[in-house]
């Protein structure tokens, strides 16, 4: 605009003075090539104006690229900081897993010289028993001669007690026996167990490192693609897992407790092993002081909840698991608010998930009357899952806790726990209720449901 404005003030100069000199005057056709001139002016201002007007849309969007940059670099930052904050964290997981990892092979090495001790001992107990038998031989042989000879009354009857005391003794050798390696087989197991941990503690804190890289930078996913098939792998190569609570018996194992098992065709998962002297079962249900809340949604019941050593439900998948591999006998065991006790058992079969895990029954013993005859052939309900045979209400839902309804009002052992007894009816049947076909129907204090191998393997035929 300035060269505009000189320009133009120059030709106005140059015009006044030609006015004022007249006699110096060009003819006109030099005035006509004059404005001609400023023609060529104005176009020239014009394409300035233009290119100054383009050159500041440039700069606009030349500030806009910046402005995006100096963003970009604040989340790369932003990103770097997380990074370092995740690095910092998986060193102190590994500082935890290191930790974790000695004071596991310090507790195998403690069993190990346990074991070598409980060797030890029982060696000594195999000798003092040696030795017991040959004293044992040396008193019948004397006996045997002082019965040829005549022996006086007392001494036959001191001689008749010591051999009882030796026998006894012999008796308790031999449980001792039994019971050193009945604790010599826990021990192996138990050393199984940690050298499992160990390796599913290492591949779980690696697991959880690989997502958290995920997270950040997704070419991490090639990372826990890796963690995923050695997991498999592994598991496959060290876990020799029992297939149910009997397995577990039968490989040495009497003490009641958690267990890992492997069924057919599953995951392994824990159970609590309910131990007998004819084998062991697996419990699948608890109830015992309202600990745990049984109104839990479908998918609560499928997977299971609750503390294995307390209140809980294993979970309809791991049931029928365990169920899918032999004919099975279903154990119920409840107790009333008098504090009977009584039992009724069931050979029991389940559907899988298509058919809502469908329950087959008939009854095979007990001493408590029959409240499951009209269950037989129904589907699992919950509350967001309705099942029932009630076409008007959802069973599950007014009376809360799944299970295999009928008809609502109808036998529901995962009900509402009453911490006093209840009184009315309606109390009655919506918390732990047992109601046979006849008789009098009973509000249950406590509950426990168990399962385990038939002994014919005998099924629904």
């Amino acid at each position: 605009m300035k060269l505009i404005c000189l320009l133009m003030l120059l030709a106005s100069f140059d015009m006044e003075a030609t006015k004022a000199n007249p006699a110096t005057a060009e003819p006109l056709v030099e005035s006509k090539s004059r404005f001609a001139m400023l023609d060529d002016v104005r176009l020239l201002a014009n394409g300035l104006l233009h290119l100054g007007q383009s050159l500041k849309e440039f700069v606009q969007k030349t500030k806009g690229q910046i402005n995006d940059i100096f963003q970009k670099l604040d989340i790369f930052d932003h990103s770097f900081y997380q990074l370092s904050v995740v690095t910092s964290e998986i060193k102190e997981e590994e500082e935890e897993l290191k930790k974790t990892t000695s004071l596991l092979k310090t507790n195998n090495e403690e069993i190990k010289n346990l074991s070598l001790e409980m060797n030890t001992k029982v060696n000594d107990i195999l000798q003092e028993r040696n030795q017991l038998q040959t004293k044992v031989g040396g008193l019948e042989e004397k006996l045997s001669g002082l019965a040829k000879s005549v022996i006086p009354p007392e001494q036959l009857r001191d001689i008749t007690a010591l051999k009882e005391v030796i026998e006894a003794q012999e008796k308790n050798i031999q449980t001792l026996l039994f019971t050193v390696q009945g604790q010599q087989d826990q021990l192996n197991y138990q050393s199984k167990k940690i050298k499992s941990l160990e390796e599913k503690l290492s591949y779980e804190m690696l697991q959880e490192t690989a997502e958290k890289l995920e997270r950040l930078n997704p070419r991490a996913s090639s990372l826990t693609e890796h963690l995923n098939n050695t997991s498999s792998n592994t598991s496959s190569d060290t876990y020799d897992l029992p297939a149910d609570c009997n397995e577990v018996f039968n490989r040495g194992e009497r003490i009641s407790g958690v267990y890992s098992i492997k069924p057919n065709n599953s995951d392994p998962f824990n159970v609590f092993c309910e131990m007998t002297a004819d084998g062991g079962s697996t419990v699948i249900q608890r109830r015992q002081d309202g600990s745990v809340d049984f109104d839990q949604t479908w998918e609560k019941y499928e997977n299971g909840f609750g503390e294995l050593q307390r209140e809980f439900w294993l979970g309809l998948k791991k049931i029928h698991s365990i169920v899918f591999q032999s004919s099975t006998i279903l154990q119920i065991q409840l107790e009333d608010w008098k504090g009977d006790k009584r039992s009724i058992e069931y050979q029991f079969a389940m559907d899988g998930p298509s058919s809502q895990y469908t329950i087959h029954l008939r009854q095979v013993s007990g001493d408590l009357p029959n409240a499951m005859a009209n269950h037989t052939g129904m589907r699992f309900s919950t509350k967001d899952h309705d099942n029932d045979n009630d076409d008007d209400f959802n069973c599950a839902e007014n009376y809360t806790g799944g299970w295999w309804f009928s008809a609502c009002g109808d036998t529901n052992l995962n009900g509402k726990y009453m911490r006093v007894k209840p009184k009315g009816r309606a109390e009655r049947r919506s918390g732990i209720y047992w109601r046979p076909e006849r008789g009098n129907a009973y509000s249950i204090k406590s509950t426990k449901l168990s399962i385990r191998q038939a002994p014919d393997d005998s099924g629904f035929h």
